[in-house]
């Protein structure tokens, strides 16, 4: 009994501790600030979607906040300023068949990202990512687009924060 109480004890001196160091959290990322402005991403791919810049932002601004205790705010003064733009959206064949007809099709969405550390230049970035889901030809892009770009704005949020606070 005295044993589980020193463990509980010692379990919450640790995880308070971390708590208080307000730099690092159980994703591994390690973030100073407590800022953070994700502008509403353009599209300014070829193609137009009407859903994609919506959905990717909000999936973006979901992802670093759920998985920091960054907020969200609408202003220049904020300790990280992320913007950016949708340069691609393309369809293209992944997979053909022997009789040379389309098996699979991808979907390749590119974004260009442009991240400002205010606390620390070196973190500064500009890259672009991209992430791709890939589709039978038997089925029309339409009925399956949501889906996708919604999984790909889920991968692409993924390798953002990565590069952004994980330095992955």
């Amino acid at each position: 009994m005295i044993l589980k109480s020193k463990l509980l004890i010692s379990g919450l001196f640790l995880l308070s501790w971390l708590a208080s160091c307000g730099v690092y959290s159980f994703t591994g990322a390690a973030i100073e600030g407590r800022t953070i402005n994700v502008h509403f991403v353009e599209n300014n791919a070829r193609t137009i979607v009407p859903s994609l810049s919506s959905t990717f932002t909000e999936k973006l601004r979901q992802r670093i906040l759920s998985q920091s205790s960054l907020s969200q705010v609408n202003s220049e003064k904020t300790d990280y300023d992320l913007s950016g733009s949708i340069t691609g959206y393309d369809v293209t064949v992944a997979s053909v068949t022997g009789k040379e007809t389309s098996l699979l099709n991808r979907l390749t969405v590119t974004v260009s990202i442009d991240f400002k550390n205010k606390l620390n230049e070196k973190g500064n970035f500009v890259q672009t990512f991209s992430r791709f889901a890939d589709f039978s030809s038997a089925q029309n892009l339409q009925n399956v687009e949501v889906k996708l770009i919604s999984d790909i704005s889920d991968q692409l949020a993924d390798d953002i924060f990565n590069k952004t606070f994980v330095n992955w």
